[in-house]
């Protein structure tokens, strides 16, 4: 080369071989499973607010609420105590969209088929960033606890209900909306509140002084907490608010905000009840009475909440492998990753229907069969989220290992679920509690069942299998109990709800003898069930 010669420029950053995000999507045309679900059901349309989830916008929001979590500021720069908690915008954006959605407290004062439009909503919704659906849970579930005390309930749940995002410590009375929240357990009794040693004494116009330690109470920056305190009747239950109707905060003292393994855009905090004014809920020693009515409506969203994470995870996946090329083949034309694609199908599919069944006993009031499947559901779908989310990863190869992909944040995500509102054996062992307090609850669950005897021989064995159980249920068994009921369960609503080939295809691996990984038992159509659920961009 001479001097003249100019230097050959060498093109090493194309970038090729890679898919374009997931954003501008519509994760309601992709989940045939809750198409089929809003149908059954009647629940309307929800396109504008899927297609809000699936935007590029929304997405990114979730991304940086994520990213930039919430810090908290005991004092002021003058030294005084504030005990406040400061979020990300992109945390309030997506607070506010909530809201506005209608997916917290609305639908105890709407009409008809409200709670079963919520609960479809919420599973979308929660598929853009699931640490703000926390107190949008828990804003929900907080209904039926405070309708114990109809006078304070009646001037409070209109605020609940409301559409309208109104974020600050100010007094109830002077806000347009208001969010709830709980703080229940302790550090020396986690699952078991009756170890509770929180106090509340009695005072002389009626309300109760607070003093205490509660280990986990998440958003504390809501205006109203449902908590568990030893009152001199007993364990009891009482609202207390963040500010008091003179303005002035209440005795509640943030002590540090937890450092969590995931849902870090959630402020979960340490807090201490240095005399914290409170009413009582309920009749005194009745607060688990009251409290498990808040408990039964936020185990409905875990399982919503598992089920979108394991849907936004597939979703992922089949983006990823329509787009990826290996061997000089696309992936998603491999048969064996059509296999494992299929198999995650069949999860979600499972999943979503289930969930979708029980919102549609809450609206219908089915408290027998909420009994003994919401616990059974409860403790299997948010065991599976952790297992479908890291196969879902793996698809996407050491992309999927990287933070910018997204799935390390649905990975930590995925536990999550099945720890909060009664961890494992907690949950199984309520369904031996159902079964032994509430004999009627087999009757309503075996109607359901009943439905798709002689539909298919792994069904019917199982089902043979599970009458057995439920006839002699044993604590040491409760955990295969409460997994046989919920993949009994699902197989019932998909064989009777969803085609034949996933119907089939569900009970053949889950029900009969099959491989314990995904994609190693063979998936008759496994391609046909990969189009069905790949989002389409």
């Amino acid at each position: 080369m001479t001097l003249t010669d100019e230097p050959r420029v060498f093109g090493t950053h194309q970038v090729t071989n890679q898919p374009p995000p997931l954003s501008g999507f519509d994760p309601l045309a992709c989940d045939p499973a809750l198409g089929s679900a809003l149908t059954r059901y009647a629940v309307g349309d929800l396109t504008a607010l899927a297609r809000e989830a699936g935007s590029e916008e929304a997405r990114e929001h979730g991304r940086l609420a994520n990213e930039n979590p919430p810090r908290l500021r005991t004092h002021d720069r003058y030294g005084n105590r504030i005990d406040e908690v400061e979020f990300h915008p992109s945390w309030h954006w997506l607070m506010s969209r909530a809201v506005e959605h209608g997916l917290h407290a609305a639908p105890w004062t709407r009409g008809p088929g409200a709670h079963l439009r919520r609960a479809a909503g919420f599973y979308l919704w929660s598929q853009v960033e699931p640490g703000h659906s926390c107190p949008i849970s828990m804003t929900y579930s907080a209904v039926p606890a405070l309708r114990y005390h109809p006078e304070l309930a009646a001037g409070l749940v209109p605020k609940l209900a409301a559409t309208e995002y109104d974020f600050g410590l100010r007094p109830p009375a002077e806000k347009a909306a208001l969010l709830a929240g709980m703080s229940m357990t302790e550090k020396q009794g986690g699952s078991d509140v009756r170890a509770n040693s929180t106090t509340a004494e009695p005072l002389a116009d009626g309300t109760y002084r607070l003093v205490g330690h509660k280990w986990f109470t998440s958003a504390p920056m809501n205006d109203l907490f449902l908590t568990l305190a030893q009152a001199p009747g007993g364990l009891s239950c009482f609202l207390v608010p963040r500010v008091l109707p003179d303005g002035s905060r209440n005795e509640i003292r943030l002590q540090r905000l937890k450092d969590k393994l995931g849902n870090k855009s959630n402020a979960s905090a340490e807090l201490e009840y240095t005399g914290a004014i409170g009413h009582l809920i309920g009749e005194e020693g009745r607060g688990v009475r009251c409290i498990i009515e808040m408990v039964s409506m936020t185990r409905l969203d875990c399982v919503l909440g598992s089920a979108a994470n394991i849907r936004v995870a597939l979703s992922e996946a089949a983006h990823h492998v329509q787009h990826r090329s290996a061997f000089g083949e696309r992936l998603v034309d491999l048969p064996l990753m059509q296999n494992v694609l299929a198999d995650l199908a069949l999860e979600s599919e499972a999943a979503t229907t289930l969930a979708m069944r029980l919102a549609a006993a809450v609206e219908q009031g089915e408290h027998d069969l909420l009994r003994l499947v919401l616990p059974a559901a409860k403790f299997y779908v948010c065991k599976r989220a952790p297992a479908v989310v890291a196969e879902a990863l793996e698809c996407l190869g050491g992309n999927g290992y990287v933070e910018e992909s997204g799935m390390p944040r649905l990975y930590r995500e995925a536990p999550l679920m099945s720890i909060w509102e009664g961890s494992g054996n907690v949950t199984a062992l309520d369904l031996l509690r159902a079964l032994a307090k509430q004999p009627s609850t087999r009757d309503a669950v075996d109607a359901e069942l009943d439905a798709a005897a002689g539909a298919n021989s792994h069904y019917d064995a199982a089902l043979h299998r599970l009458r057995a159980d439920l006839d002699s249920p044993a604590p040491e068994r409760a955990r295969a109990l409460a997994e046989l009921l919920a993949l009994t369960f699902q197989a019932s609503l998909l064989l009777r709800c969803a085609p034949t080939n996933v119907a089939e295809a569900f009970a053949a691996t889950r029900l009969g003898p099959a491989a314990r990984t995904f994609g190693a038992t063979p998936i008759p159509g496994a391609h046909a069930l990969v189009n069905r659920i790949a989002p389409n961009r």
